[in-house]
C-alpha cells in the first residue's frame, strides 16, 4: 500500500488498537504500554506511513508554523526577504506561510484570520508603516519586522541603516564635485524614507549646502515615478548635476527620462540608487548603488522570530546590516561648466 494512501485508520486496523491508541504513539503518549507500542510502531513501519508533521504539531498545541505579510509578493526585494526568511524557519522546523496586504483593511483580516485564531506562533512583517497597518499589529505575540526599524516599543527588527546609505550616497557624489543635487524618494509616509532623507540632508549640511525642497520630488518605489520626477524637474528648469534615487527602480526611470530629454549620463547627470538588484548592473549605463543583502535580512529577522517563540523572556533585539557602495558607470566627476 503506497504512504500516500495510508491513513492512521489503516495502522490501526494493521496494529489491532484504536486509531486514538496510534494517535498517542505518535505523539509519544506515555499512556501507552510497550507491548502496544511497539505493535503500532511494527504497523507503522510494514505500511510505510508518514505521520503528517502539521497535524502532530498541532496535536501538541503548537502549530509550527510562522506566517509572513509583506505589501506584496512580487517585488524582488519583498520576495527576496521571504525567501531568506523561508529558509531559516524551514531550517528551524517551522513552516512558513506568506501572505500580501495591499492595504491596512486586508492586512488586519490576516491578522485575524492568522494570528487571533492561533493558526501561526509567530508574525514577520515587511514595511509595516506602509500605511496604518501598523495599528492592527497583534499585541503580545512573537513579532518581526524586516526591512524596518519599530516606531516604539519592544519589537524585534532587521534593517538596514537608511541614514547611513543615503549619506554615504551623497558624500559620494560630494566627491564627485555635485552640488546640485537632487532626489527621487519613496511614499514619506514610510521610515525608510524619512531616514534616507535625514541623510541625504545631513551629507548636504556638511557640505554647506543648504537642501532645495524644489530639487526633493517624492515617489512610489515604482521605474515611473523615478521617470516623471526627472521630468518634473525638467519642467520646472532645475535639472541639476546628479539625483540620488532611493531605489534602483526609480533609478531607473531616472535613466529613461534622462535618455528621453536629450541628456548623457553621466557626462550631464549622475545617477545613484539602493538595493543593487539583479538588473543594476545591466541598466545603460550600469548602475551606481548600494548592495543590501536581502536575504540575510530575512534569515536573521526569522531568527529573531524563532527565538522570541522559543525563549520569549531574551530582550528584543534591533539589528541594522551592513551595506556596500557598488561603483558603476551612471556616476562621474561633475563638469563644472555643466
Amino acid at each position: 500500500m503506497g504512504n500516500s494512501r495510508v491513513t492512521i485508520r489503516d495502522v490501526a486496523a494493521r496494529a489491532g488498537v484504536s486509531h486514538q491508541t496510534v494517535s498517542r504513539v505518535i505523539n509519544d503518549n506515555e499512556r501507552v504500554s510497550p507491548d502496544t507500542r511497539a505493535k503500532v510502531m511494527n504497523a507503522i513501519a510494514e505500511l510505510d506511513y508518514y505521520p503528517n508533521a502539521l497535524a502532530r504539531s498541532m496535536a501538541r498545541g503548537r502549530s509550527h508554523t510562522l506566517a509572513c505579510i509583506a505589501p506584496n509578493l512580487t517585488d524582488y526585494t519583498f520576495a527576496s526577504v521571504i525567501s531568506g526568511a523561508e529558509i531559516e524557519a524551514r531550517k528551524q522546523g517551522y513552516f512558513w506561510l506568506s501572505a500580501s496586504a495591499a492595504d491596512s483593511a486586508t492586512f488586519a483580516e490576516l491578522v485575524a484570520e492568522l494570528v487571533t485564531s492561533r493558526r501561526v506562533e509567530g508574525l514577520m512583517v515587511i514595511n509595516p508603516y506602509a500605511d496604518d497597518r501598523q495599528y492592527h499589529l497583534p499585541q503580545k505575540f512573537p513579532l518581526s519586522f524586516a526591512g524596518a526599524r519599530p516606531r516604539e516599543g519592544e519589537i524585534d527588527s532587521v534593517a538596514v541603516d537608511d541614514v547611513g546609505a543615503a549619506y554615504e550616497a551623497a558624500k559620494h557624489l560630494l566627491a564627485l564635485g555635485h552640488r546640485q543635487i537632487g532626489m527621487v524618494t519613496g511614499p514619506m509616509t514610510e521610515d525608510t524614507v524619512q531616514d534616507r532623507c535625514l541623510g541625504y540632508e545631513q551629507a548636504l549640511r556638511e557640505a554647506q549646502i543648504t537642501p532645495a525642497v524644489e530639487m526633493i520630488i517624492e515617489g512610489n518605489w515604482l521605474a515611473q515615478s523615478g521617470y516623471d520626477a526627472l521630468m518634473q524637474l525638467a519642467q520646472a528648469g532645475n535639472i541639476p548635476s546628479a539625483i540620488f534615487a532611493q531605489n534602483d527602480l526609480m533609478a531607473a526611470g531616472v535613466l529613461r527620462a534622462a535618455k528621453d530629454l536629450g541628456l548623457e549620463v553621466p557626462a550631464d547627470l549622475s545617477v545613484i540608487g539602493v538595493d543593487d538588484i539583479p538588473l543594476a548592473a545591466f541598466f545603460e549605463p550600469p548602475l551606481t548603488t548600494f548592495r543590501q543583502d536581502f536575504h540575510l535580512i530575512g534569515r536573521e529577522a526569522a531568527r529573531l522570530l524563532i527565538r522570541s517563540i522559543e525563549q520569549p523572556e531574551t530582550p528584543r533585539r534591533q539589528r541594522r546590516m551592513p551595506i556596500e557602495l557598488v561603483v558603476r558607470r551612471s556616476t562621474a566627476i561633475c563638469d563644472v561648466n555643466n
